[in-house]
Parts: structure tokens; C-alpha cells; sequence
């Protein structure tokens, strides 16, 4: 995932190896020292028999922790950075090794922390993760705050936001059409959880006051068809463009030519929420007004009326109404297109991330070491 390609990239103080189970795209995303650690044999039964039939988490088997214990010693590694809730859940074999003489940070990004918890064997095998690790790492507040109330203790948890790699998504000024050419753009997985069906209700209302207006979806995943299907039902597939998954290069080319950047997140019906989305910093990054809702981790880094408009989830007739006020207010569009921008500089850097994810690493090293079970040594 591109986001978590950035952050370990970007750690400048500590040598980082990255274990996985295997390895895709390498030319794509270029690392120093990867590990590949293969998933142990019958898995795929053992999936069936935990996740289907008895409803409990898949953990780790006691061979697939055996040899991701061995690579760990053999590394020499001394502190596991676990990317994800949900996989640490799956690390809990490792985790209750009373042997372990390394730190463990856990980061929670959105789905891994509401998805299944409903379920308790699920919700008790995370309160088990979440006493064993020594920090937790939440995306915004707002995971933050769901954490505490799922039970996480409060003084283990520490905010380490999305980081943005500013230069590769310069502010750009912009200018906005005098013949109602808009072009509208959202950039994400095509899932329950971005809202893609409520920005095309949206858009049906810009549309009828614009009719030279275009939106592009930009991006790929098992609603596609879905959402193809519903910009036919509304009358709106000549003038919506499903352009798939994009590289960085094209997605950077989409942010250049449009005007508009719609990302109306909502809360899936198994409990997915966002963090904050990272397609929505990048288009503010670039001075991309945004149009988005009052959902999760967006309003910790929207400010409405002044750096975007938030409206409520699922309100495509809000949004769609928000859409032509701004359209009929350039002044308004290019201050909060400076605005959105100084906003993702001064709160969502990399950099800044990247030092902070540093020195939440130095805190939980420094705990470990003097810690009453290592004495003053």
C-alpha cells in the first residue's frame, strides 16, 4: 500500500527490514532489505475452519511462528512494527512469547479497528493484542478515540498521521471555467466505505445546472460494476469516466486538470471507517478544492468552509447543492484551494510524520530498556 511504502521509506534514524509473506510489484516500490516469510502449509483449511465455521480470528500456526521468530533473531531486529490491527491479531502466537526481548508497535489505519468486533472471540483476541504491544499508533483522533472505547489503555496510544510527500504533489494555482466545463474528479477504491454512489447522486444535480460538466473516478475495486450500473440508472454514464487504477504519475495528471475533488467517506455496514483518506490529502496538497463529509478522521484535516466543504454522510442533495454554490464562487474556491494546501503543510508532511513515527520507535525502545524486567542494565 502506497501509503505505508511511504512511511517506512521515509525513516531516516533506524534500518529498517520489512517482513512479509510475499512480495508484488518490486519495480513499483523499491526497498532495501525484504524478508519474505511464505504462509505455512493448509492455511487455506485453517481459514475455512476458523474464519467460516467457528467465527474466531486465524492466528499464526506454530510452525508460521517458529520461522518468523528465527528471521526475527537472525535479524537481530529490535523493535516489530506491526502495519495494521488486524494482522497484529493474526502475530498474537508471537506476541505472548514470554522470551520476546523486543518492543512491538501495532498501527491502526480504519477497517481494523471497528471491523468484526462485533464478533467476541474477534473483539477478545484484539484486547489481548492491544495489552501485549507497547505502543498503538492511530491514523487520527478519531481511531484514537474509538480505540479507548473499545478498550485499548489510553496512555499506550499516540496519533502518527498519513504523511504526504509534499514535492511530488506541488500547489498548483488554479483557474476556474467561465463555460461550465467543470471537471470533477475522485481518486479511491471502489468500496461501500468512499461514498462513489453518493458523489454520483451528487453530480446528477451539479449536472443539470452545468450539462458541459465531466467527473472521473479514478480507481478500481468490486463495487466497479455497481457504480458503472447506477451512472447508467442516472442518466449520467456519457458524462462519468471510470478510468480504473491509475499510477502516480496519471493520478498527479487527473489532480492537474481538474476542479473539483469529491471523497464523501461513510461508515461501511461491517463497521469500515476511514482514517483520514490519503487521495483526499494529495488533492489538497495540489490546491484541489474538496468536497467530502463529516466522517472519521475528515474534519481533523478539513476545515469546512475554509479549507473544504464537509456535509453529512450519505447526503448526496447536500453535497450536490455544495457543489454548485462553490462552482458559482470562484473567490470562495480559491481560498480554500490556499487554504487546503497550507493545511496538509503544516499537519501532514512525511517529513514530519516520518520524525514523529521516529521518535514514537526511540520512546518504545527506551521503555523496553529500562523497563522493571531489565533492571537498570
Amino acid at each position: 500500500m502506497q501509503h505505508i511504502y511511504r512511511q517506512v521509506s521515509a525513516v531516516n534514524r533506524f534500518q529498517i527490514k520489512v517482513f512479509t509473506q510475499k512480495r508484488e510489484n518490486e519495480s513499483d516500490f523499491p526497498f532495501g532489505e525484504v524478508v519474505v516469510v511464505p504462509k505455512g502449509g493448509w492455511r487455506w483449511l485453517r481459514r475455512i475452519i476458523d474464519r467460516q465455521i467457528f467465527r474466531r480470528p486465524l492466528l499464526l500456526s506454530r510452525n508460521e511462528t517458529d520461522r518468523l521468530r528465527v528471521e526475527l533473531r537472525a535479524h537481530r531486529c529490535q523493535l516489530l512494527h506491526i502495519f495494521f490491527g488486524n494482522v497484529a491479531v493474526q502475530l498474537l502466537p508471537l506476541l505472548g512469547e514470554q522470551t520476546r526481548r523486543y518492543p512491538v508497535i501495532v498501527s491502526f489505519h480504519g477497517a481494523d479497528v471497528l471491523v468484526e468486533v462485533d464478533h467476541p472471540p474477534y473483539r477478545q483476541a484484539l484486547l489481548d493484542m492491544l495489552g501485549r504491544v507497547d505502543l498503538v499508533l492511530a491514523r487520527s483522533q478519531s481511531l484514537l478515540e474509538a480505540l479507548i472505547r473499545l478498550g485499548c489503555p489510553p496512555e499506550k496510544i499516540r496519533v502518527n498521521r498519513t504523511g504526504i510527500p509534499l514535492a511530488k504533489f506541488p500547489f498548483q494555482a488554479r483557474t476556474w471555467p467561465t463555460d461550465g466545463a467543470w471537471r470533477l474528479l475522485q481518486a479511491c477504491r471502489l468500496i461501500e466505505k468512499k461514498g462513489v454512489a453518493t458523489s454520483l447522486r451528487a453530480f446528477v444535480q451539479f449536472a443539470k445546472i452545468y450539462p458541459l460538466a465531466s467527473f472521473t473516478v479514478a480507481g478500481d475495486g468490486p463495487d466497479k460494476i455497481a457504480l458503472q450500473d447506477l451512472a447508467s440508472e442516472l442518466g449520467i454514464a456519457d458524462k462519468v469516466r471510470f478510468a480504473g487504477f491509475v499510477s502516480q504519475d496519471d493520478l498527479r495528471k487527473h489532480l492537474s486538470e481538474a476542479h473539483l475533488f469529491l471523497h464523501p467517506s461513510e461508515q461501511g455496514t461491517d463497521g469500515n471507517q476511514e482514517g483520514v483518506p490519503n487521495s483526499l490529502l494529495e488533492a489538497m496538497a495540489t490546491g484541489l478544492p474538496v468536497f467530502a463529509t463529516k466522517h472519521g478522521g475528515i474534519p481533523e484535516a478539513v476545515e469546512n468552509g475554509v479549507s473544504g466543504v464537509l456535509v453529512a454522510e450519505k447526503d448526496h442533495v447536500a453535497l450536490g447543492q455544495a457543489l454548485i454554490d462553490a462552482a458559482a464562487n470562484p473567490p470562495l474556491l480559491t481560498a480554500m484551494s490556499e487554504a487546503a494546501a497550507k493545511a496538509v503543510t503544516e499537519n501532514f508532511s512525511l517529513n514530519v510524520q516520518a520524525r514523529k513515527l521516529e521518535d514514537y520507535y526511540q520512546e518504545a525502545m527506551e521503555e523496553a530498556w529500562l523497563g522493571p524486567e531489565n533492571g537498570t542494565d
